[in-house]
């Protein structure tokens, strides 16, 4: 997060789940996107899998490398694997995401 700009990506934990990446699908830049809304699809070796936006806000930047490389997704998550930067509309909106901990712990419970 940068400001009122935010990056978007999936964790280090659903990568490993999907296994290798084959494909990805992300929004066009200038979309609105509404908090919980599909933006995107990934196609792994396993399955395809939905993409959902945890914010709301515009599309201002698309990682267009990960067309040529979607590997990056699984290899570094939280660098260069990013999938798309929007600007926030509703800065309360952060206050309902997950921290790592928390995170942690909803695996830990579902994984129970």
């Amino acid at each position: 997060m940068e400001g009122r700009l935010v990056y978007v990506g999936i964790t280090h934990y659903a990568a490993g789940m999907l296994g290798s990446i084959l494909q990805v699908e992300l929004p066009p830049v200038g979309r609105t996107l509404t908090r919980g809304e599909e933006f995107g699809t990934v196609e792994s070796s396993k399955t395809v899998s939905s993409l959902n936006t945890p914010l709301s806000g515009k599309v201002l930047e698309v990682n267009e490398e990960l067309e040529k490389n979607p590997d990056k997704i699984c290899r570094d998550p939280y660098g260069e694997g990013w999938m798309i930067a929007i600007r926030i509309a509703d800065p309360a909106e952060l206050n309902s995401l997950l921290t790592a901990e928390g995170y942690r712990h909803c695996l830990y419970e579902t994984i129970r």
